[in-house]
């Protein structure tokens, strides 16, 4: 999909990777790949548990250098603490015992590593804390202990912690892991939203791709050692995932979600929910 924000850019992709490898000892996660994400893009990233997903998230925040090739953000060399980056991290640290209001964890997105702020400084922060609470609807929460808040409040936090410096690339790992559908569907939009409104590139590794499926425009597919890059009609079909996984695998539509058949529980979920049919999820 090409978005009329990309007009509003130089033509450097957000995000670009030419022949990179990855691997661990003698194990090679990917390699030789070839990626660009341009502005506004929402590329979904899938696979099953260990096959580089969250790896990829940390060669792009400069966490992991790559075993070959090159990676750029913005056109500069990835590096840690990139402006240019927003993360949404997975929901593992436990905040009940914080004492963080709800704008102290959005504020920590903007200046976290930055200490000694003037009072210029202090009311510039204040006022895009401001901005990013209202931009994801929180604003409600921005004086509530995050420790009281629910699982989707804090996600709403979280995305505004992410954005709040404007950031080129959004970077989301599984951000829907343990919400309730309406959840799900609110942080999507609110993603979906920035992309669309600020041009914004979006890397979303997930283990479930229905919820986003109406949003993706393309998809990154990995499995040990291989991928496949395409729109999702183009890889979310049979005879794609029957050649990556080297196995039969049928992928079916019911009513507007996809239907996975074919793949070992162990290491590819396939889960049924109560009120549809078995869903695609792949796993870190």
């Amino acid at each position: 999909m090409t978005h009329d924000l990309y007009r509003r850019h130089d033509g450097t992709p957000p995000v670009s990777l030419r022949g990179a490898a990855m691997g661990f000892g003698a194990r090679t996660l990917w390699s030789g790949l070839d990626l660009d994400v341009g502005p506004g893009e929402f590329l979904a990233v899938l696979g099953p548990n260990g096959s580089g997903k969250t790896t990829l998230l940390r060669v792009l925040l400069g966490l992991q250098p790559l075993r070959a090739g090159q990676v750029l953000i913005g056109g500069h060399p990835a590096r840690r603490g990139d402006d240019d980056i927003g993360y949404i991290p997975q929901q593992k640290t436990a905040l009940d015992d914080v004492p963080l209001r709800g704008r102290d964890l959005v504020g920590l997105g903007l200046d976290g590593h930055r200490f000694g702020l003037g009072l210029r400084g202090r009311r510039d922060r204040a006022r895009r804390v401001d901005a990013a609470l209202d931009a994801v609807d929180a604003a409600r929460y921005a004086t509530a202990p995050v420790g009281r808040l629910s699982g989707g409040e804090l996600q709403r936090l979280r995305v505004a912690q992410a954005l709040v410096g404007d950031p080129r690339v959004l970077l989301c790992d599984e951000p829907l892991l343990s919400l309730d559908l309406a959840h799900q569907q609110t942080v999507s939009q609110l993603i979906d939203r920035r992309r669309r409104s600020a041009g914004t590139a979006v890397l979303f590794v997930t283990h479930e791709i229905n919820p986003i499926l109406s949003l993706v425009d393309r998809v990154l597919y990995l499995v040990d050692g291989r991928f496949r890059i395409g729109t999702p009609e183009a890889v979310m079909r049979s005879e794609t995932l029957s050649a990556l996984y080297r196995t039969d695998v049928e992928v079916l539509r019911v009513r507007d979600r996809l239907v996975v058949v074919g793949l070992d529980e162990a290491e590819h979920h396939c889960h049924v929910h109560a009120d549809g049919p078995a869903t695609l999820e792949g796993a870190r």
